[in-house]
């Protein structure tokens, strides 16, 4: 089998199975160990799978700059949105990260919600410019690729405060990886934020389920649920479901 034709079936096998093990399909292709985990390097280095020990998961869409993720299921991204925006209520106060969907959420809330917000983005924190709540933005190294404030400083800032809610951004929600994004800075900042806040949300929209980043954020189990407007009939969804994690979506609500 030629290296594109066997490339090309592994992606399949990705998006069909959500995972790989390298030594099961090279026992089904008759071929090495060695060729099927260059193959991964190579789908890998192409941004078209994420590779882990002994494998490989699909790679999130979700990774592209901050301007490309603008037109990336922005349908789903506005449900998800809507039903994350239920989550706020009057008084709270609540930490939003950055993101799309999580702009999102911003143009879902009521102007005149008296709430508390912190974030550290600057994009979110201009959004709320003509709403009622209060507005606290975290500073430090600005990451373009995400529009927000991570690194030591941030981090250091986000250890002072205290919320209700955390509205978390990922780029991959998967049953095995867990939740994870592209960047390390930016995965322990949202981990920082995560733990000051009673309970952490996931923003989910269709493109993140089932696929994975390069960082991990936090397990699964770290968070209260995951919002998603993805059916309970979706693969990833029933897989998620039967390890226990709780799933808002349209049928659910907030």
């Amino acid at each position: 089998m030629l290296a594109a034709s066997r490339k090309e079936l592994l992606l399949e096998r990705l998006r069909r199975d959500g995972r790989i093990v390298a030594k099961d399909i090279a026992r089904e292709l008759g071929l090495s160990e060695d060729s099927i985990r260059r193959d991964l390097r190579e789908l890998d280095d192409a941004g078209l799978a994420v590779r882990v020990y002994g494998g490989a998961l699909p790679a999130s869409p979700a990774t592209a700059d901050y301007a490309a993720r603008t037109a990336v299921a922005p349908d789903s991204k506005r449900r998800v949105a809507a039903l994350a925006a239920g989550l706020i209520r009057p008084g709270a106060t609540v930490i939003l990260d950055g993101g799309t969907t999580t702009l999102a959420v911003v143009d879902a809330l009521p102007k005149t919600l008296a709430c508390t917000i912190i974030t550290h983005s600057p994009t979110i924190a201009t959004s709320l410019l003509d709403h009622s709540a209060e507005v606290f933005l975290i500073g430090g190294r600005l990451f373009k690729h995400s529009a927000v404030a991570s690194g030591a400083a941030a981090v250091e800032a986000a250890s002072r405060i205290s919320a209700d809610l955390f509205l978390l951004g990922v780029t991959g929600v998967h049953p095995t990886a867990g939740l994870t994004t592209g960047d390390a800075d930016e995965a322990a900042m949202k981990r920082a934020l995560a733990a000051r806040a009673a309970e952490t949300y996931v923003l989910a929209s269709e493109e993140k389920l089932g696929t994975a980043s390069r960082y991990e954020v936090l397990p699964l189990d770290a968070v209260a649920a995951v919002v998603t407007d993805v059916g309970a009939d979706d693969p990833t969804a029933r897989e998620l479901a039967a390890q226990g994690v709780t799933l808002l979506g349209p049928s659910t609500g907030p």
